[in-house]
């Protein structure tokens, strides 16, 4: 019986080794053919560009994307606690990928699947920032494991800070607006230090999908996801249960 277990304990650590070696592999193939990442250091996003007449009338946009560029520094916390609570609350805990949020999004699309429910992904703010920055929109294993690779690397070449700069001020928030300072201006004609909660969750809400939850198209599925938004702010104790209330049955205030 022994020489059996033995046999078997044997035959486990093989494949294990096995299963280490070419998981190493893999991403050391993979390592080599990832695209340079390092010019995100002093990368600058395009902004907008105006021609205004002698009394200050707007006559012509050049821009191919509507955005202000806005510092680290300058985003207020309004604006930080809504998007961390609403896409990547371990941001400054993980090292690029959240294994947590991993296993999470595994077992809810488990229960997803079969409840024939859309199926959430586990991507990170760093991991947004590789595949915006650096890779296609292509669903593929393929892209996961270059993002998921790109996300640990940035991570150790970039801040914190200016990872989640590069993403505040990339990120497409629908209405042909890129970045959080011109959302800010087109749905609510404020700049991003009068934000309040209830209007920080709403921009918080559009990366998900910006076309679906688009205020000016579905106001109901807006608010229904601008809700889940505060509701995550609260559980992650940016905003007490009083607020909570007050905001939910706030309807939404465009511009």
């Amino acid at each position: 019986m022994s020489s059996v277990i033995k046999k078997i304990v044997s035959l486990s650590l093989l494949i294990m080794l096995l299963a280490l070696i070419g998981i190493f592999s893999i991403l050391w193939i993979y390592s080599n053919k990832l695209p340079d990442y390092k010019f995100l250091k002093n990368y600058k996003p395009p902004v907008s560009s105006k021609l205004y007449s002698g009394n200050g009338v707007l006559v012509s946009d050049f821009s191919s994307e509507k955005r202000i560029f806005v510092p680290f520094e300058a985003i207020p916390n309004i604006v930080i606690n809504s998007f961390l609570s609403a896409e990547d609350k371990n941001f400054f805990y993980h090292p690029g990928v959240d294994a947590k949020g991993i296993v999470r999004a595994i077992k809810n699309n488990i229960k997803n699947a079969l409840k024939s429910e859309r199926l959430e992904g586990a991507s990170t703010i760093t991991q947004q920032v590789a595949k915006n920055f650096l890779l296609s929109d292509e669903l593929s294993i393929n892209r996961k494991i270059k993002e998921g690779l790109l996300a640990l690397k940035i991570e150790q070449t970039l801040p914190k800070e200016r990872i989640l700069e590069l993403y505040l001020n990339q990120i497409y928030l629908g209405e042909g607006s890129y970045g959080i300072a011109s959302a800010s201006l087109r749905y609510f004609d404020k700049s991003i230090s009068e934000l309040n909660y209830s209007e920080a969750a709403l921009l918080a809400a559009l990366p998900k999908a910006p076309r679906k939850y688009n205020p000016y198209k579905n106001i109901k599925l807006a608010k229904y996801r601008r809700d889940l938004v505060l509701k995550n702010l609260y559980e992650n104790q940016h905003i007490d249960q009083n607020l909570l209330n007050e905001l939910t049955n706030t309807d939404i205030q465009l511009s």
